[in-house]
C-alpha cells in the first residue's frame, strides 16, 4: 500500500464524531422491504477495492448472483486501493454508507468501534466456515465481518529470473536474511535484472519482529523496539548498497504500484514480497512462473514468524435498509460454489471446507500452488490478531519515517522514535 493511501487515512479520524453521530441519529436499518430497484427489485450497493482484473471478476460474480436472485440489483462500486478508505469514510459520515462492503483487518476495530458494522451473527450462515479465521472478524464478541479467504505474506521468487542469473531457488525452510540478501546481490551483479524489490508493509515488520521476539502490537501500544527497527531498516540499507534492489528514489517509485507494475509483475526483478494472494496477478502480470516460499529467518531464531491472515472481509452496514438482501450476498459470496469458482483465490483462498472442496479441482495451476503453500506452511503460523484502532495508519507512517532513513534525511535513531511516537498516537486515539 503506498503512501497516498496511507495518508488519506488520517481523515478517518477528522470523521470519526461525525460517524458516531450518524450512526446513532439513524439506528439500523433492519427491514429487507421496499425497492430501490426497478419493477419492484431491491437495490443494494456492494463497496470493494482492487485492480482491474478484481473488478472484472467482481461483476461477473454480482452478475451470477443476480441470476440465483432475481429480485436484487447489486450496483458494485469499485475503488482502486488509494482513494477506497477515503470514499468510504466519507459516505459513512454522511449516512450514505453501502450495504455490503470490503474492509481490511486493519479497518475493523475503527469501523466496529465506531458502531458503523452491523452483527452478522445468525444473519450469514458461518458453520463451514474456518473458525479460527472466522473469530479473526470478531470484536467485542461480536460478528462483524466475515473472512474472503486467507493468505500469508510470503516471499515470491521468479524462477525464469533466477534461472537466467544462474541461481537456484534457496531451500527455504532454513534460509536466513543474510543469504537472502546474498543472493539478490549476486542476481543483480549477473545482469538482466534486479536482485530484490523491498517494501515497508507492516507485515515484513511484524514477521521479522517474531523473529526477535517481539510483538508488532502488545495491547495498545506498539511492541517493536527501536533496536528492531535499526535492524530491520539495516537490511534494507544494505540490499541498497549492494545493489540487491533498485535505490531508494527507484524503490519508492515502484512501491507507489500494485503487483502488476512491480519489479516481479513485469520481469524486471527475482525475488519481492506480497501476499499469497497475489501470485495469481504477479504470474499473468509477467508472464513467467512464480513460486512462493517462506520469509527468510534471523540466525537463531525460534519462528519464522509468519502468520495467517483473512485477504479481507465482508462487513454490512448497521444503518442499511436492506440489510436481509445484504446477508444474502455475503452468504453467497463465502457459502456458494458457484461464486468460488468466478473468484478462485482473488480475495484469498476459501476459508469454506465445502467450498474449497468443489472447487478445488477446477483451480488453476497458480492457485493450486497458493493453495499448496498454504497447506505447507499452516502449521508454522501464528494465530491471527485484530490489530486496534488507529492500525490503518500504520503503513504510512511506517512507509514515511521508513523513506526518511533510505534516503538520509533522519538517522535510524531519530526516525525510530519519531515512527513509535506516531505510531503509538494513532493506536491510542
Amino acid at each position: 500500500m503506498n503512501l497516498s493511501s496511507r495518508k488519506t487515512m488520517w481523515k478517518v479520524a477528522a470523521l470519526s464524531v461525525a460517524v458516531l453521530t450518524a450512526v446513532t441519529a439513524c439506528g439500523s436499518g433492519d427491514s429487507g422491504e421496499g425497492g430501490g430497484g426497478e419493477g419492484g427489485k431491491t437495490t443494494i450497493t456492494f463497496a470493494y477495492w482492487g485492480s482491474d482484473a478484481r473488478q472484472k471478476l467482481t461483476e461477473q460474480v454480482i452478475a451470477k448472483f443476480e441470476e440465483k436472485n432475481p429480485t436484487i440489483d447489486v450496483e458494485g462500486d469499485f475503488s482502486n486501493w488509494d482513494s477506497y478508505y477515503e470514499k468510504l469514510a466519507t459516505k459513512v459520515a454522511a449516512n450514505d454508507a453501502p450495504d455490503v462492503l470490503s474492509i481490511e483487518i486493519r479497518g475493523l476495530s475503527e469501523y466496529a468501534g465506531r458502531g458503523a458494522l452491523a452483527d452478522l451473527a445468525g444473519k450469514v450462515p458461518t458453520a463451514d466456515l474456518d473458525q479460527q479465521v472466522l473469530a479473526s472478524g470478531q470484536v467485542d464478541g461480536k460478528q462483524y465481518a466475515i473472512p474472503t479467504g486467507v493468505n500469508a505474506f510470503s516471499m515470491v521468487a521468479n524462477t525464469a529470473a533466477l534461472e537466467k542469473a544462474k541461481k537456484e531457488l534457496p531451500k527455504d525452510t532454513d534460509w536466513t536474511w543474510d543469504q537472502w540478501m546474498a543472493l539478490a546481490q549476486e542476481i543483480s551483479g549477473a545482469g538482466g535484472v534486479t536482485g530484490a524489490e523491498y517494501n515497508f508493509n507492516p507485515a515484513f515488520l511484524q514477521i521479522y519482529a517474531a523473529q526477535r521476539g517481539e510483538k508488532f502490537y502488545d495491547g495498545n501500544k506498539i511492541g517493536v523496539s527501536p533496536d528492531t527497527l535499526k535492524s530491520w531498516w539495516a537490511i534494507h540499507q544494505k540490499l541498497i548498497e549492494t545493489k540487491g534492489s533498485p535505490d531508494a528514489a527507484k524503490s519508492a517509485e515502484i512501491g507507489a504500484t500494485g503487483p502488476e507494475q512491480s519489479l516481479l509483475g513485469t520481469n524486471a526483478g527475482a525475488m519481492g514480497m506480497w501476499w499469497s494472494n497475489q501470485l495469481n496477478a504477479l504470474t499473468k502480470s509477467s508472464g513467467s512462473e512464480m513460486t512462493l516460499l517462506r520469509m527468510p529467518k534471523l540466525e537463531g531464531a525460534t519462528t519464522g514468524g509468519m502468520f495467517l491472515q483473512p485477504a479481507m472481509f465482508y462487513a454490512a452496514s448497521a444503518k442499511s435498509e436492506h440489510s436481509a438482501e445484504g446477508a444474502k450476498l455475503i452468504d453467497f459470496l463465502v457459502n456458494d460454489p458457484d461464486a468460488a469458482a468466478i473468484l478462485l483465490s482473488d480475495r484469498g483462498l476459501p476459508t469454506n471446507t465445502k467450498v474449497l472442496d468443489a472447487v478445488k479441482t477446477k483451480l488453476p495451476e497458480t492457485d493450486q500452488k497458493t493453495l499448496a503453500f498454504i497447506d505447507e506452511v499452516r502449521s508454522e503460523l501464528s494465530p491471527i490478531q485484530v490489530p486496534p484502532k488507529g492500525a490503518l495508519e500504520m503503513e504510512d507512517i511506517l512507509k514515511r519515517n521508513s523513506e526518511e532513513v533510505m534516503f538520509g534525511r533522519a538517522t535510524p535513531d531519530a526516525a525510530a522514535q519519531k515512527f513509535l511516537t506516531e505510531a503509538n498516537a494513532a493506536i491510542a486515539g
